[in-house]
């Protein structure tokens, strides 16, 4: 119960820890960004570290002088890319296993067939925007590694919405994470960060349910 406190005290104030783990600990920050947004993006079962408020962050501080911002921003994207890549080596691992199940109702060959027709031809624009979706970046990875998706074609598109992701959001962070305005609502723009692309990925599946039924 303790960690999960502590998750979630890190995760909404994650710019008081990253400032007080440079103040203490120096050039080590680089070692924790990449720790973290690997195991967010490169092991299914942690969906729940912080992303793009951690992103945004390390712009602002960045932007303050407290970090550099291109060393930042090249841990930050290999640490996307092998996150990713790592997660779809597993899922490609797994999925031949879990789809041996044929009396299971969800795993069966039909199934893997319908996930690797989907992200054959939707899988690259999906990979890109599930980099700003949070859990969905985690699972997004594995699900094309367990349907089979095309590793050159996965990886191109893993490098391109890493890109997109690291440098959009950090940008964004040092040029506006350090405004007295975004400073006084911090918390606010940290929970629409975590927030808004969650219900708009909830409501794409509703709607993407609802045809099929039709």
């Amino acid at each position: 119960m303790e960690l999960v406190t502590f998750l979630i005290d890190f995760v909404l104030h994650v710019d008081k820890y990253l400032e007080m783990f440079v103040q203490n600990y120096g050039l080590w920050v680089y070692a924790l960004l990449f720790l973290i947004v690997f195991v967010e993006t490169g092991l299914v079962v942690m969906p729940f570290l912080p992303g793009d408020s951690l992103l945004f962050m390390v712009g602002a501080l960045s932007g303050a002088g407290l970090m550099g911002f291109a060393p930042a921003c090249a841990v930050l994207l290999l640490a996307a890319v092998l996150g990713d890549q790592c997660n779809y080596a597993i899922g490609r691992y797994v999925g031949p296993k879990v789809f041996q199940w044929e009396d299971s109702r969800w795993f069966n060959r039909r199934a893997f067939l319908q996930a690797h027709e989907f992200y054959e031809r939707y899988g690259g624009i999906t990979i890109v925007l599930a980099r700003f979706m949070p859990f969905i970046r985690t699972f997004a990875p594995f699900v094309a590694g367990v349907a089979h998706m095309g590793r050159g074609k996965f990886s191109a598109y893993n490098v391109g919405g890493a890109l997109l992701w690291v440098l959009g959001i950090c940008t964004a962070g040092y040029f506006f994470g350090n405004l007295p305005w975004v400073r006084l609502h911090l918390e606010k723009i940290i929970w629409a960060l975590i927030l808004v692309p969650g219900l708009l990925a909830i409501f794409g599946t509703w709607r993407a349910g609802r045809g099929a039924k039709a």
